[in-house]
């Protein structure tokens, strides 16, 4: 980071806070008669025409029109628009709008660094705003803040005012909406269980989508159809508007985030062998999971949609791609650049699709790019360190794929700052693992390195059927028979990140964005007094929400123009959700959960929901509670991995399955789609996704050969569920008290050490943060920095991580700080085109030369494999064959008990 962002204003009486400082109340502008804002279009111009070049050139830089433009596109609406407002803002209402934006993004690492110094230089009186330029700068930039947004990305993707009068909710948007997402959620699902996954993403289906609306506009006859009450509606609406296209994408996101109870489903179908998981295990279990992250969903828009500086960055590409297709574009030269966004995603898009043929299938050493094994492919302490397959994956630059790229994060999104504090938790996890390895902690050296899976103390695959009893739960005489689970350096370090993260997460991000949510429980508390003193049973079910007044950005001004979601419509889907489970775990007795843990699951959610989507609205770092979930539940039903499974699919599910609904709330949001068009559109699509989910899974499993075997030649290897099997090996039939008193104790002082590590952050923060040396942890985020450790997630390593900092840094700093208008129209354009042309080129692929395998047989396709990276030679540190008792940990008959 350049420079550091001086803070001049510290305390709420300093400045006018967000709760009171509303101008223009109850509307963002004036409005004609069908919501269409209107301006002085004369005075507009006028004033314009009184600007030096200097001040010209800035205006079109800082709004994003690059320096050149032909004469009759200069003054284009939301030119004028903003010109009209800039001709009433006066000296004092611009200071008042930076006191303002600096209380409310104070430590906001998303804020632009010159604009943060700026702001607070003329806060502070550094810079003399009688200064014509400073003066002209000073404003413009207030204007943009107070009538669009402080970060220039979002003001780069999002329109500056909003036509109330677009369609949206047409034939044609449902018609398609539903086609997509029965598509999306098929194809997602199916190459969920490969290794790396493939996704139909939200810029995929946007790029399907929009030629689907232009067919229709061209095709289908204007006429109307009949519709409840009487009404008529017509079957095509005239030309594809860009909100049916947002609104189609809303409605197929809901398929971007896969089941996660379809890894439960799996591992006790597949390893677990449990024939009882029929059809309505499935339904039942699959419903209310994601039904009740949809109700959670609701309950936060408080916190993490309506607040200006919860910007989700992960995304803007979605908007910038769809304003790409549908949004009219100007002529314009930005940077010596004068191709359009829409033109640009299309080169983009078939380059990469034709691009990924290369390392996906004809030279899939640039895939796997583990050069430095090339060379010695049998030197083991080279395969740890550098492979890509069998180690940690140090190397340089480990591909040449955008798949593998841009797996971990997206790096032309995801803020810089986010992802140096991962990386640099990514490294020291990498020494924290050869440390464990190298010196035998706990029996690692016996193992593979990075190995995501659960062995036995002669080094083999764990088998849970050896140890459980007639009546699924875990024998003891079975167990002291066969051997206790062990797991590989990687998997300890993870679980022990884990641990730590959770009380240093809850805490540090509670006390860090406490201003956001304390305004939010303080509106929440106002509308339950107010509604207890004005109660009846009519109140109770009132349709008309005044949310969006309470929040004093442009784009919820905006938003005030439509009806909000009562908050008792996700009430409602809360209730019937949680019925919902109660019915699956009492009507399948064998499951062997009992229904206090579906109420423990939901409270421990509703407690950690707010600080994790916090986080990830600000950094676009994601947290899950799995483990958690599954740490607490082991200990109060031993032995039972059944109950664990199902109860950890509750425990990740509702928060995941939550920030995945949130997140496209905040793109309707931006987007300015109808609150309720929003809500029916993720209802009617996670009914949807949840049956052709299950159908697809279920033909899986029948239907593919080696289906999550190690091997398996289409790479369909279920690392996931590798993952979920053995979590509930180890912490449900074994169970925490046997782990943390025989097999790894030490690990559980991992929550004590992420608590202190809370406590002394909190501490430098209260007490050091106007002292000089604190700049120097500013940019500092520790829970971001301990996720990176996470990421670090056996199979997986930083082979998948470290080229992605790489166009992070380039784009996300350096272009980002260089060529601001080059970014803001193209940046996200970019990232949407590569992604689009991956997954589209992937689907093809597969079906066309892989299903059917046509294998090419050469070099390019074997080196990767060959050698200890192949399986072949040495793949553990340490013999078993050559310890006395041809075994290693604690002797047979006396292993830990619980």
């Amino acid at each position: 980071m350049a420079e550091e962002k001086t803070k001049v204003v510290s305390s709420k009486e300093e400045v006018i806070s967000s709760d009171d400082y509303i101008h223009e109340v109850g509307s963002h502008d004036q409005i004609d008669e069908v919501g269409v804002p209107v301006w002085d279009e004369e005075a507009a111009r006028a004033y314009y025409n009184t600007l030096d070049p200097e001040s010209v050139d800035y205006l079109l830089e800082q709004t994003g029109h690059g320096t050149t433009l032909d004469e009759k596109d200069h003054l284009t609406p939301d030119l004028l628009y903003i010109l009209s407002k800039l001709v009433n803002m006066t000296d004092e209402r611009a200071i008042e709008i930076f006191k303002s934006t600096i209380y409310d993004h104070d430590d906001d690492a998303n804020f632009r660094v010159e604009d943060w110094t700026f702001i607070n230089e003329i806060v502070n009186g550094q810079l003399d705003i009688n200064d014509p330029t400073i003066n002209f700068r000073a404003r413009l930039t207030a204007t943009l803040y107070h009538y669009h947004s402080v970060y220039p990305e979002v003001r780069a993707v999002t329109d500056i005012y909003n036509d109330p009068s677009e369609p949206c909710e047409t034939i044609r948007s449902y018609t398609l909406s539903i086609i997509w997402v029965i598509i999306a959620s098929g194809v997602n699902e199916f190459f969920y269980h490969r290794q790396p996954s493939i996704k139909l993403s939200s810029s995929v289906l946007s790029i399907l989508m929009y030629p689907c609306g232009k067919a229709w506009e061209y095709v289908m006859p204007n006429v109307h159809i009949p519709w409840f009450g009487g009404k008529r509606i017509p079957l095509n609406p005239g030309p594809y508007s860009y909100k049916e296209q947002m609104f189609a994408t809303l409605f197929t996101g809901v398929s971007s985030a896969t089941v996660y109870v379809s890894s439960n489903i799996l591992t006790q179908k597949v390893f677990y062998k449990n024939d009882w998981v029929d059809f309505g295990f499935q339904i039942l279990l699959t419903l209310s999971t994601q039904c009740l992250g949809l109700s959670f969903a609701g309950m936060m828009r408080k916190f993490v949609i309506y607040p200006a500086r919860a910007m989700w960055p992960t995304q803007l590409p979605t908007m910038a791609l769809n304003r790409a297709l549908l949004r009219p574009e100007r002529k314009e030269m930005i940077h010596g650049w004068k191709i359009s966004k829409f033109n640009f995603f299309w080169i983009v898009f078939a380059g990469m699709f034709v691009y990924f043929w290369i390392p996906d299938y004809l030279f899939q050493a640039l895939s796997t790019f583990n050069w430095m094994n090339w060379i010695a492919p049998n030197n083991f302490n080279l395969a740890m360190v550098t492979g890509t397959n069998s180690g940690l994956g140090l190397n340089p630059w480990t591909t040449f794929d955008w798949n593998i790229i841009a797996f971990a994060f997206y790096p032309l999104a995801t803020p810089v700052a986010t992802v140096l504090n991962m990386y640099a938790g990514c490294i020291v996890g990498f020494f924290i693992i050869i440390g464990l390895y190298y010196t035998n902690v706990k029996w690692t050296a016996y193992l593979p390195i990075n190995s995501n899976g659960i062995f036995t103390n002669t080094g083999e695959s764990y088998q849970v059927t050896e140890i459980l009893g007639d009546n699924g739960l875990m024998d003891l005489e079975k167990y002291q028979a066969y051997s206790p689970p062990f797991y590989s350096a990687s998997n300890l370090l993870v679980y022990g990140a884990f641990f730590a993260v959770y009380p240093l997460s809850f805490f540090w991000n509670c006390f860090k964005e406490w201003t956001t949510i304390a305004r939010a429980f303080k509106m929440i508390i106002i509308e339950v007094h107010e509604l207890a003193a004005g109660f009846s049973f009519k109140s109770l079910f009132k349709t008309e929400t005044h949310t969006y007044k309470k929040f004093n950005d442009a784009h919820s001004k905006m938003m005030m123009k439509y009806k909000e979601v009562p908050d008792w419509y996700y009430l409602v889907i809360l209730v019937i959700s949680f019925v919902l489970g109660v019915i699956c775990v009492e009507v399948y007795p064998d499951s062997k959960t009992p229904v206090w843990g579906l109420v423990f699951v939901i409270v421990i959610n509703a407690v950690f929901l707010i600080p994790f989507s916090v986080l990830l609205a600000v950094t676009g770092a994601q947290l899950g509670l799995n483990v958690l979930v599954e740490l607490i539940i082991g200990y109060a039903l031993q032995g039972n991995g059944i109950a664990l499974m199902t109860l950890k699919a509750y425990g990740y599910n509702i928060d995941g399955q939550a920030d995945n609904f949130i997140s496209s709330l905040k793109i309707g949001h931006y987007a300015k789609i109808p609150p309720r068009a929003v809500f029916r559109a993720q209802m009617i699509g996670t009914i949807i996704q949840a049956f052709v989910t299950l159908g697809v899974l279920n033909w899986s499993v029948s239907n593919i050969e080696d289906f999550c075997q190690p091997h398996q030649a289409q790479k369909f290897t279920c690392p996931s569920e590798r993952t979920f099997y053995s979590a509930s090996v180890f912490w449900g039939v074994i169970g925490p008290k046997l782990v943390f008193s025989g097999m790894y104790p030490e690990i559980r002082w991992c929550f004590l050490i992420g608590f202190l590590a809370a406590l002394v952050f909190i501490g430098l923060r209260y007490f050091c943060i106007n002292q000089k040396w604190y700049q120097y942890f500013r940019y500092f985020e520790p829970t971001v920095f301990i996720i990176g450790i996470l990421n670090i997630y056996a199979p997986y390593n930083l082979a998948y991580i470290t080229p992605g900092v790489y166009f992070s840094l380039f784009f996300m700093w350096f272009v980002r700080k260089r060529y601001i208008a080059w970014f803001e129209k193209y940046n996200y354009v970019l990232s949407a085109g590569l992604d689009a042309g991956v997954a589209f080129g992937a689907v093809i692929i597969f079906f066309a030369v892989q299903y059917h395998a046509k294998n090419i047989d050469w070099w390019g396709n074997t080196v990767s494999y060959e050698g200890i990276e192949g399986g072949a030679g040495q793949q553990t540190l340490k013999d078993i064959t050559e310890t006395v008792r041809g075994y290693f940990g604690p002797a047979h008959g006396s292993y830990p008990l619980p």
